[in-house]
């Protein structure tokens, strides 16, 4: 962007894009000509006829990461040497002739193929490569290195133990290696979708500007803001395409709370040796804010304390900005600065209000408005018809559970002509194009929520959402029709054992599934949650966000046991366990996932709505109990085990449930470790 150029907060949002294309993303013709000058040189340093001793070359900075602005590109070129065989060796490559020697051949090889004018430097234990390109001058540092992968496309745990051992032998400053990872970060960054390498060629374009302020300071470095930048759309966004100013904000909001920040990634290296374990507890409980290189868990990239503070004033000017905040409420992505593993055990509580809940006043707009949205369709749905629809509330907004992100919530509507489990779908398909074609009449309504009917196409369900005029806050609901075979239900309503053995016969025909007529229910279900104590719906709270971070990191939706399972296990530890309206979360976190390392055993169900008086719902739950464990039977329907099914889906929450009792949730104020509540692992 050249000088006589506005700044980057003055462009309005909706003009962004536009902005990133004109002027951040370097131009076609000069990308294709740094290629051609680095594949050159990366040729010939892999030549063995004349460096016999480079086993391989990874690129890296900018370049190697496909971040490079269009008016600075910085790139890194690897050498990996033959004769380093450990770590140490690439420290005391700074005192050896041989790489002092090599360095030098490289230089001359470079200088007399290269058919453009170059100027080439040569350091102790680097060389820098300049050029010309587009009347820019681009430095490529060349740098010797270990090989620490050897031919591994994935580090083990030894490979980041020899990196501690070479760290504390050599006296070398951590992230000292971080280069002989190269590879991975390339890789790292290697499949990010293009409109986040966009968000991160804006941020990375306004510190540019910003670091005009900064000339006292040391810089920042640039991959810091990348890895910022990462991990605001993996926490908060994930889709391929996505709004860019909405991206924006939430970085620039990040910045505003780097006190808070403690960014790190399990891609390359985890929590399960012991070594490499402690050096992230380390990191992880240090000053904020720490960003944790995904490659490297010794390299914390966080930089200077004093930039953040430049940064943080520079984000909220431009996040007041007229340009970027003219639309209210201006959208963003709801991320926390620090993840839940981080958060120490008696600050869970303030976690859950801060970060998980759904804001109070919005909720309550909710309430509202759902009841206008019930009352309008049971009066105005099939008018000219004397059968009229019952609608039952059901879902997380209705249990009093749901998270300011990725919440749901579901309206049960009955209609008499639905007169049995098996009615037929051309009667659920008029009812459901009654209930669209009357939502969108609904919609001419004024509410104090914002009222969106949804896009997506489903023969099933029809969707709307509704999201907070103020906050980035919203919950999706879906209207599905299903038989009444509770009948009129009143407050205190328990099921007669004749709902339950007609529901029982059902299931006498191989092709139906337990729980699939569980919608029928969704009123009790609700019941069954929403009656709990504050806190314990808190503590579910806590669950379901711990389910999504698991979620998040296996990456495939579906594979991990269903989420209602983990609130039902949330109600049984408290039963058994507390009892207590007030209670420590971090307690009964703990003993929630010690529930689920132990699911071979489990063996859990309630009798509020059904219970083994009736000799045919006996037969049918002592036989639902013997079935493989774990067994979790939904308290409003017997039918449906939540343990069953995949056992594997099991295996791989209790996994993560064994990598998380190392979590700082799970010490006290005092740094002791929290201790969980002495619960059996199946009902007596």
């Amino acid at each position: 962007m050249g000088n006589g150029e506005s700044q980057v907060s003055s462009v309005p949002a909706e003009q962004l894009d536009d902005f990133i294309q004109d002027n951040v993303k370097p131009l076609e013709d000069y990308q294709t000509e740094m290629d051609s000058i680095v594949n050159f040189i990366c040729d010939t340093l892999q030549n063995p006829k004349y460096f016999p001793e480079v086993q391989g070359v990874a690129k890296g900075g900018s370049y190697g990461r496909k971040t490079i602005l269009r008016d600075n590109a910085d790139c890194t070129l690897v050498l990996f040497l033959s004769h380093f065989q450990h770590f140490q060796d690439q420290k005391e490559s700074q005192r050896n002739q041989k790489v002092r020697g090599l360095l030098n051949k490289i230089k001359r090889r470079v200088d007399s193929d290269f058919s453009q004018s170059c100027k080439i430097q040569n350091f102790r234990d680097k060389l820098t490569i300049q050029v010309s390109i587009r009347k820019q001058t681009v430095s490529i540092e060349v740098l010797p290195a270990f090989n620490a992968l050897g031919f591994l496309e994935k580090p083990n745990p030894w490979i980041y133990r020899d990196l501690k051992i070479s760290l504390d032998k050599t006296e070398a400053r951590p992230g000292e290696f971080a280069i002989c990872f190269t590879e991975l970060q390339e890789k790292f960054f290697n499949n990010l979708p293009r409109q986040l390498k966009n968000l991160i060629l804006l941020v990375k374009h306004w510190h540019q500007q910003c670091e005009k302020k900064m000339d006292y300071l040391p810089k920042l470095p640039l991959y810091t803001l990348e890895l910022l930048t990462v991990y605001a759309w993996e926490q908060g966004c994930g889709a391929e395409d996505f709004d860019i100013a909405e991206g924006i904000r939430t970085v620039l909001k990040l910045i505003k709370c780097q006190k808070q920040l403690c960014i790190y990634w399990t891609v390359n290296y985890n929590f399960e040796d012991e070594i490499v374990r402690n050096i992230l507890l380390d990191h992880i409980q240090a000053e904020r804010p720490v960003i944790i290189d995904p490659t490297d868990p010794t390299n914390d990239v966080s930089g200077d304390q004093r930039c953040w503070q430049v940064l943080k004033q520079e984000a909220q000017s431009w996040l007041t900005s007229q340009a970027l905040d003219k639309k209210l409420p201006a959208p963003s992505w709801n991320v926390v600065p620090a993840p839940l593993f981080t958060t120490p055990g008696h600050l869970l509580d303030k976690f859950i209000e801060d970060f998980l809940q759904l804001d109070k006043i919005f909720l309550y707009e909710i309430e509202k408005t759902i009841d206008i949205i019930c009352k309008f369709l049971t009066q105005n749905c099939f008018q000219n018809s004397p059968m009229k629809i019952q609608i039952v509330k059901g879902g997380s907004a209705a249990k009093g559970t749901a998270l300011k992100t990725g919440s749901d919530a579901v309206l049960i509507v009955f209609h008499p002509s639905l007169d049995s489990y098996l009615s037929p779908a051309s009667k659920q398909s008029k009812i459901i194009k009654e209930i669209q074609r009357q939502l969108k009449v609904c919609l001419r309504k004024k509410f104090e929520v914002t009222f969106e009917l949804s896009e997506k196409k489903s023969p099933k369900a029809p969707s709307f959402s509704l999201k907070s005029e103020v906050l980035n806050e919203s919950v999706d609901f879906d209207v599905l029709p299903a038989f009444n075979a509770l009948g009129q239900q009143t407050s205190g309503f328990i099921p007669s054992p004749k709902v339950y053995t007609e529901l029982i016969d059902m299931y006498k025909s191989p092709h139906i599934p337990g729980g699939e007529f569980s919608t029928c229910f969704a009123g009790l279900q609700r019941n069954f949650i929403a009656s709990q104590p504050a806190k314990l719906k808190s503590l579910i709270c806590l669950m379901k966000h711990w389910y999504q971070q698991c979620e998040r990191k296996q990456n495939t939706k579906g594979s991990l046991p269903p989420k209602y399972a983990l609130e039902l296990l949330a109600v049984y530890a408290w039963e058994k366990g507390s009892m207590m309206q007030d209670f420590d979360t971090a307690e009964g976190f703990r003993t929630v996932l010690e529930l689920v390392m132990q699911y071979r055993q489990l063996c859990i169900f309630w009798t509020v709505n059904y219970n083994f008086e009736d000799e045919t719902i006996r037969k049918f739950l002592l036989m639902q109990l013997q079935k493989t464990r774990p067994v979790i039977l939904d308290p409003a329907d017997p039918t449906s085990d939540l343990g069953g099914g995949d056992r594997w889906s099991w295996h791989l929450l209790a996994k993560e449930a064994k990598e998380w009792l190392f979590s700082l949730c799970f010490k006290d104020g005092t740094g002791n470790p929290v201790q969980p509540w002495p619960v059996p692992v199946k009902v007596t």
